[in-house]
């Protein structure tokens, strides 16, 4: 996995929103409008401008490799907002997870600029269990679409005959997948995909931490901490979060490409012709336009999940 992209209302403001948490613009890139064929065949449209921007912020896995995030906005067409007054466990909903130096530093800049948006009870940071301080929360970016934020622990030094534990690196830790039908996504994420998931069973959870953070009441949820290779670097693996709410809706509203706060990721292949053929043999659906070559010798293909229609990006990078 490579890269995480949403789908924004305005592109200034999400820039500016997402560079408050922490991720750097990448310089040089045309955020002008353009109506991009290539683009336009990889999401399956046709004729429609949208305008990108590309920022990244390193991983928290150690190696301080970047972690991508495509930001675009859309115009000329009707466009839904999904996520526009909809609760964390809708069904499709994503999230993305950043380890964060100071949490009370992060929350008065959020404030300050107009752009803080909780979801925890009270608006308020929470508290770790056997904590006092608060260190986490779920915020929403300006389209509604959530953003996870946890504080680094700290250095913990050795004693009693305990090694000493490092800070946790600050970054991005993961993103996280809201969905239905454990069968159908287990299928596609972990046998088609090949996302590595933990021997031992998730098992059901509830309680007030749990509801604070995300801002629910009487949630009984399950993760699935599954982790693909990171793109970047083979050594390390980067969480794929799977979350399953027991007691919320089974629904999920139609959604496209092109709609305001959609996320989608980003996987490497190294074959993706043989990659598509057996995606479509198992009945993926396929969005873009077959198989898309960029500029640059890049070949890119969309596909929707097929339990929650969830987007995914696959990419092989150019022959050396």
């Amino acid at each position: 996995m490579e890269f995480d992209g949403r789908m924004v209302s305005d592109l200034d403001k999400s820039v500016a929103f997402y560079k408050l948490l922490g991720f750097s613009e990448v310089p040089n890139v045309d955020k002008s409008w353009r109506n991009d064929e290539v683009m336009n065949r990889i999401h399956g449209t046709h004729g429609v401008e949208s305008r990108m921007a590309k920022l990244q912020i390193n991983t928290n896995l150690g190696e301080k490799t970047p972690f991508t995030l495509y930001l675009r906005e859309f115009r000329g067409i009707k466009r839904r907002n999904v996520m526009g007054g909809k609760t964390p466990w809708e069904p499709g909903a994503t999230h993305i997870d950043l380890t964060i130096p100071d949490a009370d530093k992060m929350w008065s800049d959020l404030k300050a600029a107009g752009m803080l948006w909780p979801r925890t009870w009270g608006g308020e940071l929470i508290a770790v269990p056997g904590a006092t301080k608060g260190t986490l929360a779920y915020i929403t970016d300006p389209d509604g679409m959530d953003v996870e934020i946890i504080e680094q622990r700290p250095a913990v030094p050795a004693a009693d005959g305990r090694p000493a534990r490092p800070a946790d690196p600050p970054g991005f830790n993961h993103v996280g997948l809201v969905i239905v039908d454990p069968d159908k996504a287990f299928g596609f994420y972990g046998a088609l995909l090949g996302e590595q998931f933990p021997s031992t069973q998730s098992q059901w959870m509830s309680g007030d931490f749990l509801d604070s953070a995300v801002g629910g009441h009487g949630n009984i949820i399950k993760i699935f901490n599954g982790t693909f290779a990171l793109a970047n670097d083979r050594d390390a693996r980067i969480r794929f979060e799977i979350v399953q709410y027991e007691n919320r809706g089974r629904t999920v509203a139609p959604y496209d490409i092109t709609d305001i706060g959609v996320n989608y990721i980003g996987l490497e292949v190294t074959d993706i012709d043989s990659f598509i053929a057996r995606l479509k043999g198992a009945g993926v659906k396929l969005v873009s336009d077959g198989i898309v070559e960029m500029k640059g010798g890049y070949r890119v293909a969309l596909v929707r999940d097929p339990d929650t229609g969830a987007f995914v990006e696959f990419y092989e990078p150019p022959k050396k």
